[in-house]
């Protein structure tokens, strides 16, 4: 159905959540979306967003969202339906980021002949030989495929010389186009990102060029576990939802400061976590880009349920903060047990933020749009955040939510602002650790390049003094 007419029906007044405060809040969300969407489901009409394929291929990357544990297969068959947008909110259609010629060189990289990463072929390449050292050859067995996507496939795999258990990210080249993933994950050394140990190219009969990027396993992802809490119809630990959130906000602060590079498909299945020490790390970087300031960038990038509103709109300038608003939109999803903005669509996910947050003012789409001249839409009211949540969710961690989901991007927490946020105290106990009595995951150890921009009272505040004295 045409996007205004379902948000004038909302704005009619079915906006209301039930009241009460002890209610389920996943029984809330349904009521709600029942109240808001009511008799106009029957008009539906679907505007599917642009495949992830298309997306990156107009980006000149190869890889798709994907983690070395857990993977979303991406429909191929998702059409654009970028002219099926009502008239009114032409100016969202995505632009086309025009892609320039790179000439460089990668650095040298092993070659590996035949297929490579087939369940139970080992594979043995080259590691070394540079800056005088010798080259010393390694081999890997792949053992299982642990996710596959338009991207290609990733396996678990055991290094055959020391036993050590590793995941190999299988990723078809286009010869036109340097491969950003791997440039990205070069510049990468963080507790919180997944570590790229090795890479090798290798061939097919078909003379297909796949790039073989060798990661530290890590056996669960966010989304993993999360889908565990709900089969048993429980909520996950609010320790779990901090020791996450934060250490994927920690990791951002690294990403955005200290390499300048942003993510731009933080969701959940992107975030591998370790379940017996709960450190998490941020994987898939196919997205990844330096983001330089009057450089366009595409707008067709992002998960859905995850998308910063400033995309949606079609905003091709944005900046890091994009990758807050989808932390924003994890640690809801954590704290319900469901998505926030569960978008059947594109334009879908608009209306799902909206019926959150309010009608976006003028001055607001300017900020996530200056090129967006549209502003037909009815007045819908904010929905409350506490009327979001049920009573048992810590106003802290509402609090947080409301800092990070905020229409303008430059009003968004940063990511090492978020790190200091009252939601995350409890971590800064010394007498924190996990339900089992283990201590919990690093989280204090920041170098200095981690903290160069942050002021005094916040490094005080981001490193507790039992955390000063031990280091």
């Amino acid at each position: 159905m045409n996007m205004m007419r379902r948000l004038k029906s909302i704005a009619s007044g079915r906006t209301s959540i039930s009241s009460d405060p002890g209610a389920d809040s996943s029984t809330k969300r349904a009521k709600f979306d029942e109240e808001t969407t009511g008799k106009v489901n029957d008009e539906l009409n679907t505007i599917d967003n642009g495949s992830k394929d298309q997306e990156h291929f107009e980006d000149a990357q190869m890889g798709d969202a994907v983690g070395t544990s857990d993977v979303t297969m991406v429909d191929k068959n998702e059409k654009s339906g970028f002219d099926q947008l009502p008239k009114e909110l032409h100016e969202m259609k995505i632009g086309e980021e025009k892609r320039k010629k790179n000439n460089e060189k990668d650095v040298e990289t092993p070659m590996v002949s035949g297929n490579g990463t087939e369940t139970g072929q080992i594979i043995t390449t080259a590691i070394g030989g540079r800056d005088g050292q010798p080259k010393q050859t390694i081999s890997y067995m792949a053992e299982r495929v642990v996710g596959t996507g338009s991207f290609g496939v990733v396996f678990q795999a055991k290094c055959l010389e020391t036993g050590e258990p590793v995941a190999i990210k299988k990723v078809l080249q286009d010869k036109r186009y340097k491969n950003r993933e791997l440039q990205v994950m070069r510049m990468l050394e963080h507790p919180n990102v997944v570590r790229l140990k090795h890479c090798f190219f290798s061939t097919t009969e078909k003379d297909e060029l796949y790039l073989n990027l060798v990661l530290e396993y890590v056996p669960e992802t966010v989304y993993k576990v999360s889908k565990q809490f709900i089969r048993m119809h429980q909520y996950m630990p609010i320790l779990n939802v901090q020791l996450y959130t934060y250490q994927i906000c920690r990791a951002l602060n690294y990403l955005h400061e200290v390499i300048g590079v942003c993510h731009r498909d933080i969701k959940p299945q992107n975030l591998l976590v370790n379940p017996q020490t709960h450190e998490l790390k941020i994987c898939d970087f196919g997205s990844a880009k330096m983001l330089v300031p009057g450089e366009p960038n595409i707008s067709y990038i992002c998960s859905r349920y995850y998308r910063a509103p400033e995309l949606i709109f079609g905003a091709t300038e944005y900046t890091t903060a994009i990758d807050m608003w989808s932390v924003g939109c994890v640690l809801a999803e954590l704290l319900l047990g469901q998505p926030l903005f569960p978008g059947e669509s594109g334009v879908d996910q608009l209306v799902e933020i909206i019926k959150i947050l309010g009608t976006p003012t003028r001055e607001e789409i300017r900020c996530m749009n200056p090129n967006y001249n549209e502003f037909k839409f009815p007045q819908i009211k904010a929905h409350p955040w506490h009327k979001v949540f049920n009573k048992r969710m810590p106003p802290e961690a509402v609090d947080l939510v409301s800092r990070l989901l905020q229409y303008s991007p430059n009003l968004r927490c940063t990511a090492l602002a978020a790190c200091a946020h009252p939601f995350f105290d409890d971590l800064r106990d010394p007498n924190a650790c996990l339900p089992n009595g283990r201590p919990l995951p690093p989280l204090f150890n920041f170098t200095e390049a981690e903290l160069a921009n942050a002021p005094d009272e916040l490094r005080q505040r981001l490193i507790p003094e039992h955390a000063r004295s031990s280091s």
